[in-house]
């Protein structure tokens, strides 16, 4: 079960963490060469397909990552007690606080109120935070 658990989160981690990237760096690269009104067109329609497949993708990396966690709940118990106990720990507080600006932007969009700046710094800090964790994941 394990391996399987580990196989799903690698997936759509690859998943996740390219859908963040295709948002920041090339829709944000080609902004101010396309038309305005082109670039609405395609944020809404890549919005409206995001909005019904990462609920789906979120839930089975996060479902997936508890799971393999379990077996290492002694690590995550004492995250003082080695560099990787602490990676571990690291590295699922930064998933945690992904999961929270998931959330956030989820109920902002609900409510209307998701504007382009907070659309931005959201994305910009998701960002940074997936590019750490890849990096504690490989380290």
């Amino acid at each position: 079960m394990y391996a399987t658990a580990h196989i799903i989160h690698l997936l759509m981690a690859v998943v996740f963490i390219g859908t963040v990237f295709f948002e920041v760096v090339m829709l944000e690269g080609i902004r101010g060469r396309v038309q305005e009104r082109a670039l609405v067109l395609v944020e809404d329609a890549l919005g409206a397909r995001l909005r019904r497949i990462m609920p789906w993708v979120i839930l089975l990396l996060f479902g997936s990552g508890l799971f393999m966690a379990l077996r290492y709940s002694g690590a995550l118990a004492a995250p003082g007690e080695s560099a990787f106990a602490l990676q571990l720990s690291v590295k699922v507080l930064l998933a945690f606080s992904v999961l929270g600006h998931f959330t956030t932007a989820m109920t902002l969009i609900r409510r209307g109120t998701l504007n382009a700046r907070r659309n931005r710094i959201i994305h910009y800090s998701v960002f940074g935070h997936v590019v750490l964790i890849a990096v504690l994941a490989k380290t």
